[in-house]
């Protein structure tokens, strides 16, 4: 977040707006301490149903949606400047090498400086057409992997936390590519538990695939 609130601060007067969603079926109390302790001034949301990943195809945090100022998606969900240089960290002392931190950081400051471009120069911002073929497409299966996320968030917040297992888990399983639907299922017993060993063997058996896929910009390999 401070990064964001950075780039706010720079930006504000352009007509640029940072609008933040928390993707926490959890609500706002288990987000709140989070957005309190950043402080930003630009909009912070909760979006317990997830409902914002829904509409724009989003699967992992941090994602982003480029939106101009007539509210046209002029990139559609992309990764916003993480990388996968945390995979090679040591599980043990839970630290990176000097190199990828330093790496990470590069892939960060990039990020950001193309959202910058594109605020004051209009550079980076995709053809309709383009952002329309970049949108993800939302399947049958993806469909139904949604019900079943919302109806299961909603049968935890009541205490139905068996029947919210289920249904949590047949999410994960139609649409297999959301981080964030498994995030939230693994996170039912505790929170943390989507850092824990499962999270670890689902990276490694990703194999050569991407946990971050790069976004299409200058400087991001692919």
């Amino acid at each position: 977040m401070p990064v964001w609130q950075l780039l706010y601060e720079d930006l504000k007067d352009r007509n640029f707006m940072v609008v933040a969603v928390a993707e926490d079926s959890r609500g706002a109390e288990q987000a709140r301490q989070w957005i309190e302790q950043a402080k930003p001034t630009y909009w912070s949301l909760i979006d317990a149903d997830h409902r914002v990943a829904d509409l724009y195809g989003m699967v992992n945090v941090p994602q982003a949606v480029w939106i101009d100022e007539a509210g046209r998606i002029v990139r559609p969900a992309e990764t916003a400047g993480s990388t996968d240089h945390f995979r090679r960290m040591d599980l043990t002392t839970r630290t990176m090498t000097p190199e990828d931190q330093a790496a990470r950081l590069a892939a960060r400051k990039t990020y950001l400086d193309a959202v910058r471009d594109w605020v004051l120069t209009g550079k980076h911002a995709l053809a309709a057409d383009t952002a329309r073929d970049k949108q993800p497409r939302i399947t049958p299966d993806i469909a139904l992997a949604h019900a079943h996320f919302r109806l299961g968030t909603w049968l935890r917040r009541h205490g139905k936390d068996d029947e919210a297992v289920r249904h949590l888990g047949e999410a994960s399983r139609l649409h297999p590519d959301s981080w964030n639907m498994w995030r939230q299922a693994a996170d039912l017993a505790a929170v943390g538990n989507a850092g824990g060993p499962e999270f670890w063997a689902r990276v490694k058996a990703l194999g050569d695939r991407p946990y971050y896929p790069p976004p299409d910009l200058p400087g991001f390999g692919r």
